[in-house]
């Protein structure tokens, strides 16, 4: 049975449920390791931020089964913004039901709305899983690499 949901987004009210599945996410990935406070103030700001969107799905009794965070940079290779999509999400009992394609057109909605003229993210090389469901939906691989540095 299909459960109920709409696509919105998230207020700070959300942020406990989100944390949730933020834990949930980065206990998979080998790059980063779950912080609740570090989350929380990560997800503060991107509410307060005005160039960022963070989306989720909710039931009617406001139950979030997935999100994800959409944020616009400037590609200089485009000369236009483009959008980083991260914190895909779903719960675990709920996935293949479509929320998560539901999340990313959400995702890709505002990046349009915004002027953006391309969304990428990155994926866990690990999360099989997340590799095909990224490739059912046509995004493509590209030649690039992520690399980070951390300041602190």
């Amino acid at each position: 049975c299909k459960i109920m949901y709409h696509i919105t987004t998230a207020t700070v009210a959300d942020i406990p449920s989100m944390t949730e599945l933020l834990h949930q996410l980065f206990s998979i990935e080998k790059d980063f390791t779950p912080d609740p406070h570090k989350q929380q103030h990560g997800l503060q700001l991107l509410l307060d931020n005005p160039f960022t969107s963070l989306i989720v799905a909710k039931t009617e009794d406001q139950q979030i089964l997935g999100m994800c965070s959409v944020q616009r940079v400037v590609s200089t290779a485009q000369g236009t913004y483009a959008v980083w999509i991260e914190d895909v999400v779903v719960r675990e009992k709920f996935r293949k039901q479509g929320i998560a394609t539901a999340l990313l057109q959400a995702a890709l909605t505002w990046a349009k709305q915004q002027g953006a003229s391309r969304a990428q993210l990155l994926v866990d090389t690990q999360n099989t899983p997340a590799l095909q469901f990224y490739e059912k939906l046509n995004w493509r691989l590209t030649q690039l690499q992520a690399r980070h540095f951390f300041l602190n």
